[in-house]
This record gives C-alpha cells, sequence and structure tokens, in this order.
C-alpha cells in the first residue's frame, strides 16, 4: 500500500507490448498529429492574415482551432514518446500538468462551441441585430469567458483530484492523466468528493448542451420559413460544419465517459478515448473547410501569396 506522498510517477497504459505494434501506434499518431498541426494552423494563418475573415464567425474558429491544437498537443507527444522508447514512465508533476492542460482545453473547446451555436442563432434569426449583439467587444468577451471558465474548471478538478490520498498504486488505466483513472487509485471513500464535483460541472455542461440543442431548433425554424431553396441551402450551409463538430465532440465525449460498465473493457475503453480525446482535434479543420469558400479563396489567395514571395 502506498499514499499519494510516496508516489512520484504514473505508469500510463501501454497500447501493446509488441515492440512493431508499439512503432506502428507511433507512426499512426504521429500522421494524426501532423495532421492537426497543419490543418489547425493553416485555419489560424488564413484567418490571421486576411481581414475579409476578421467576421464573428471566424474569429470563434480561430479560437477553436488553438484549443483543439493545445489539448491534442497535451496528450498525443507523450503517448508516441512512450510507443517510441518502449517506456509508460510520466512524473507525478507531468501527470498533473497534463490533466490540468487538458481539462482546461476540451472544456474551453465546449464553451466555444457553445457560444459559436449563438454566433449561428444570431447570424440566422436575429440578422438585423448581428452587429449589435456580436460586436467586437462582444466576441472578445464571450471567448475570454470560454477560455477563462475553462481554466477555473482545470484548477478546481486538477487540486480536487491530486489532494486526494492515493493507495492503490500507480498504474492508470489509459493512455494519458485523466481524472477517472486517478479516482480508481484514491483510498476508501475520499474519491467521493470529486465524483460529486464532476457531477455539478456535468449539469453545468449538460445546460451548455440544452443551449446548443435549442438554438438549433430555432435555428431549422428560421430556415424552413425562408421563401427561396437556394437561401434556404446557403443558411444551412453556415451551420453544418459547427454541427457536425459538436455533434462529434458531444457523442463521443458521452461515449467514452457514459457507456455502460457492462460493455467497458481496457481496449474499448482506449479506443473510445482515442476518438473523443485525438480524433476531433484533427478532424475539425477538414470539417470546416470541405463546405466554406470563404476558408477556401483566403487559402488560395495564401498560396499565391507565398508562390509570389
Amino acid at each position: 500500500m502506498s499514499n499519494s506522498s510516496s508516489i512520484t510517477e504514473f505508469l500510463l497504459l501501454a497500447f501493446t507490448d509488441t515492440r512493431e505494434l508499439q512503432r506502428l501506434h507511433f507512426w499512426l499518431f504521429l500522421g494524426i498529429y501532423v495532421a492537426a498541426l497543419l490543418g489547425n494552423g493553416l485555419i489560424i494563418t488564413v484567418i490571421a492574415s486576411d481581414h475579409r475573415l476578421h467576421t464573428p464567425m471566424y474569429f470563434f474558429l480561430l479560437n477553436l482551432s488553438l484549443l483543439d491544437l493545445g489539448s491534442i498537443s497535451t496528450t498525443v507527444p507523450k503517448a508516441m514518446a512512450n510507443s517510441l522508447w518502449d517506456t509508460r514512465e510520466i512524473s507525478y508533476l507531468g501527470c498533473a500538468a497534463q490533466l490540468f492542460f487538458f481539462v482546461f482545453l476540451v472544456i474551453g473547446e465546449y464553451f466555444i462551441l457553445t457560444v459559436m451555436a449563438y454566433d449561428r442563432y444570431v447570424a440566422i434569426c436575429k440578422p438585423l441585430h448581428y452587429g449589435t449583439l456580436l460586436g467586437s467587444r462582444a466576441c472578445v468577451q464571450m471567448a475570454a469567458a470560454a477560455w477563462g471558465s475553462g481554466f477555473l474548471y482545470a484548477v478546481l478538478h486538477t487540486a480536487n483530484t491530486f489532494s486526494l490520498p492515493l493507495c492503490q498504486g500507480n498504474a492508470l488505466e489509459q493512455f494519458f492523466c485523466e481524472i477517472p483513472q486517478i479516482l480508481k487509485l484514491s483510498c476508501s471513500n475520499a474519491y467521493l468528493r470529486e465524483v460529486w464535483l464532476l457531477m455539478v460541472s456535468g449539469i453545468l455542461l449538460s445546460g451548455c448542451f440544452v443551449f446548443i440543442v435549442l438554438s438549433y431548433v430555432q435555428i431549422f425554424r428560421a430556415v424552413l420559413r425562408i421563401p427561396s431553396e437556394h437561401g434556404r441551402q446557403k443558411a444551412f450551409s453556415t451551420c453544418l460544419p459547427h454541427l457536425a463538430v459538436v455533434s462529434l465532440f458531444v457523442s463521443t465525449g458521452m461515449f467514452a465517459y457514459l457507456k455502460p460498465t457492462s460493455i467497458s473493457s481496457l481496449s474499448l475503453d482506449l479506443a473510445t478515448t482515442v476518438l473523443y480525446s485525438v480524433v476531433p482535434p484533427a478532424v475539425n479543420p477538414l470539417i470546416y473547410s470541405m463546405r466554406n469558400q470563404g476558408l477556401k479563396s483566403a487559402l488560395l489567395k495564401l498560396i499565391k501569396w507565398m508562390q509570389i514571395h
């Protein structure tokens, strides 16, 4: 039996013990990570450099890409290093930092997605008030609130989780430091404090989900009232990428955390965690760029400028 004061490192879950498969996991994660870096980096560069994209929708998309870059950089490089060098160790402070930044960035992303739903609601349901409700000052305040809420959420949960006495060893059943896995190492009923905190946080996050759903109910009603088919398609096309990103983010996250314990297993838990923590940051840029003519034209303009210079 050990306590948290004697733990200096944690052991992360290895994807496999076979050396060849470890190398395969490294190259697979490297491909996903490079795709996420390139995709999100391009979106950030294009939006920042093209003044035509300095609008609320693209401002929030830039924030989403920054959060995506941060969240995938928190978990994947360490997993890649462990697979490449056949290790499992992460220091106690490294684990705390990884948990903090992952929670901070993922919750911040969820709040940004909620703000983006409000942006689409105002743009389609209250177009005459768009400039008033979503001026530059209001956009900065909403983005700051999303980042700040994620930061406070992360501070609260990280401090609470790592204040628990740990007496169930130091082996985590996940490839990065995650709150539920650390709670499994806590002594007796000490983890119940964090469980209650997670439940309260879950209720607050559910409120954001309800807000997103209600926003889209109003959006669909407004789109269906547009007389021309071309107008309906144009209005809906501005919402489709955001709706796809929210669906991917929420569905994978809910399945990872709310799936029945009867179907839970190490391999399934690992796969679902990869789905919600690694795949969305890499796929989101593709989803947003596929149907967005503004991003496409700005990217072509940037490429031509780079060729000239």
